[in-house]
């Protein structure tokens, strides 16, 4: 009987995905967009940008999101612990001396504290483990609608705080750019839905496709701005382990808070895998319009790192849920 879940989570972990955009880095490196190429790929980025989230706006069902409402002790603890928790100890990690804290990073990781939760790998390692599925559907979709707004407002506060200069203007980008093809995707869903459904594995090709576009498109500029002058083989390893406390915090945060408040099993799996994660796919779109130039590369890191690093965890946890529930005793 276990041997149904590890196989389900050996599909779950999007290796290839993270080859690739780690490619688009490589690339970037060696081969960056220069000249009369920046303005092309400034355009294709940005019609990048306005596809997934309107792809996103397409594809989420308004049922997804009223489905597991009434959880709403659930819901309140999961998103506190994405757009409090998280950024209060993002931005105590960047406030820690250069020495641990490389000062060019610091932004990325506030801006790594203020993303919405995963959608897909949330519902799937939920699934994985036993957890309620329906409540993971419910909170992991409300965070992600309510980040797109909430999102640009606590990075622009927590930076703007920090001298990181980001603006409130950046917020009104962001707005235009992201939330204006969301609605227009939402509001067109009852006319594409059903096109949308049918083509779903394609359409995902281009969602990601779209994203491998920003990130080579950020680090080409990053580039040729010197950021690989400005962050070094052990930045590098100082951001992984900063990431690693950062993980392991909020999952034992999360974990110690649905015991505390007396959740049932099943949902305090989905509360420790939806409030301990950070969308990459929301993340890497945001960032291409907070963070215009150079800057955006180093922006990038945090997210790309902690990342890989959830998928990691969270498959090693959800395995572990999966063997204690097959283990259980079966009750009458």
């Amino acid at each position: 009987m276990t041997a149904k879940p590890a196989g389900l989570l050996g599909r779950l972990k999007p290796d290839w995905y993270i080859i690739l955009i780690v490619g688009m880095v490589l690339l970037a490196s060696v081969l960056p967009a220069r000249g009369a190429a920046v303005p092309v790929f400034d355009v294709a980025t940005s019609i990048a940008i306005g596809t997934v989230f309107f792809l996103h706006g397409a594809k989420l069902s308004r049922e997804a999101v009223i489905k597991g409402v009434t959880h709403w002790r659930l819901h309140l603890l999961v998103l506190a612990c994405t757009f409090a928790l998280f950024p209060l100890l993002t931005l105590g990690l960047s406030a820690l001396p250069a020495w641990i804290t490389p000062v060019s990073l610091a932004p990325g990781l506030m801006f790594l504290g203020c993303l919405p939760s995963t959608i897909q790998s949330s519902i799937g390692f939920t699934a994985i483990a036993r957890g309620n599925v329906a409540a993971t559907v419910a909170s992991a979709t409300a965070s992600n609608l309510l980040g797109i707004a909430i999102t640009p407002l606590l990075a622009a506060m927590l930076m703007h705080a920090q001298g990181s200069g980001l603006s409130f203007h950046s917020v009104q980008s962001i707005l235009l750019q992201l939330l204006a093809p969301f609605v227009a995707g939402q509001l067109l869903r009852p006319v594409i839905g059903g096109w949308i459904s049918q083509r779903a594995k394609f359409l995902s090709y281009v969602d990601r496709g779209s994203i491998l576009l920003v990130v080579y498109s950020a680090f080409s500029e990053a580039v040729v701005g010197g950021i690989w002058n400005q962050v070094g083989a052990l930045d590098l390893l100082r951001l992984g382990a900063l990431c690693l406390v950062l993980l392991g915090a909020v999952l034992l945060a999360t974990l110690m808070a649905a015991r505390a408040l007396g959740f049932n099993t099943e949902d305090e799996i989905t509360i420790v895998f939806c409030g301990s994660k950070k969308s990459l796919a929301s993340g890497v779109p945001m960032a291409g319009v907070l963070f215009p130039g150079a800057s955006l590369g180093l922006v990038l890191l945090p997210i790309m790192i902690f990342h890989q690093l959830q998928l990691m965890a969270c498959a090693v946890i959800a395995q572990h849920y999966a063997k204690r529930a097959d283990n259980a005793p079966e009750t009458v």
